[in-house]
């Protein structure tokens, strides 16, 4: 069994002013994507001052879709008692289909202002995600947030406040998947041009799959609970559209030209 770390939430502290980690990991995740964007940018059709103004777009989108969408889908009990909380993004409860949505409004908007086939944008923005995705489950652990099911496994470690028992860091297994593993997959695919629309649907079944994959090991939210047959979570219920829209996507671009340059 492990210990689990501890770790102060917050950063940087000067006075009043606090810096948590949690939002430093959004910092780490728009700086990759930033640096990783601009060395393909010019494949697509695009400049490298473009590559910052679409992940200003992305920006607005992940944190205002992010945040609503956890309110709508985890927390709507949450925000109707205290309705200045959805303003409270430092302290947790993001939502990453939330975030998705937003995303995907910026991105349509930006691939018609540069009058660019959407899923051809889609595609270059695929792989800069995975390093926000990891470092936002970093921060999801520091805040000691998403716990685990109890485990007998030697990297199990108790989690603050639930007792001594060790539990699975659910959280890290989400930032080697959906981070490392995914960001190494899609990364590797794309670095040569392909069919129009094949990454983003990589992009939405690996992610589908590892998300459900976890949900095992995950406890579900405690106000949520088990919302069927007593063990489908609703992180696992919003995977599953994702797992389908990927399937497709991936048999969509069968048919789709290579619209990328080398």
């Amino acid at each position: 069994m492990l210990n689990y770390p501890d770790i102060d939430p917050v950063a940087i502290a000067l006075g009043p002013f606090q810096v948590h980690w949690y939002g430093l990991m959004y910092v780490v995740g728009f700086v990759a994507a930033w640096f990783l964007g601009r060395r393909r940018a010019e494949r697509i059709g695009l400049t490298r001052d473009d590559v910052g103004d679409l992940l200003f777009y992305a920006a607005i989108g992940v944190v205002a879709g992010g945040r609503l969408g956890y309110a709508l889908f985890y927390g709507m009990s949450q925000w109707l008692e205290d309705p200045l909380w959805i303003f409270r993004v430092w302290d947790g409860g993001m939502s990453f289909h939330g975030g998705l949505i937003g995303v995907l409004l910026a991105a349509l908007w930006f691939a018609r202002k540069k009058r660019l086939a959407f899923f051809t944008l889609t595609d270059f923005v695929a792989p800069l995600v995975p390093i926000g995705l990891g470092a936002g489950r970093i921060g999801n652990f520091i805040n000691r947030e998403l716990p685990g099911r109890l485990t007998e496994l030697p990297w199990g470690m108790p989690f603050p406040g639930m007792g001594s028992a060790p539990r699975h860091p659910s959280s890290l297994y989400e930032a080697l998947l959906e981070g490392a593993v995914l960001f190494a997959v899609l990364w590797w695919v794309s670095a040569v041009p392909r069919r129009r629309g094949l990454v983003s649907g990589l992009f939405l079944l690996l992610y589908g799959l590892f998300r459900f994959l976890v949900e095992f090991v995950r406890l579900p939210d405690p106000h949520l609970g088990f919302i069927a047959l007593g063990w489908v979570t609703m992180g696992m219920l919003l995977t599953l559209p994702m797992i389908a829209a990927g399937l497709a996507l991936i048999a969509w671009s069968r048919r789709q030209p290579v619209d990328a340059k080398p």
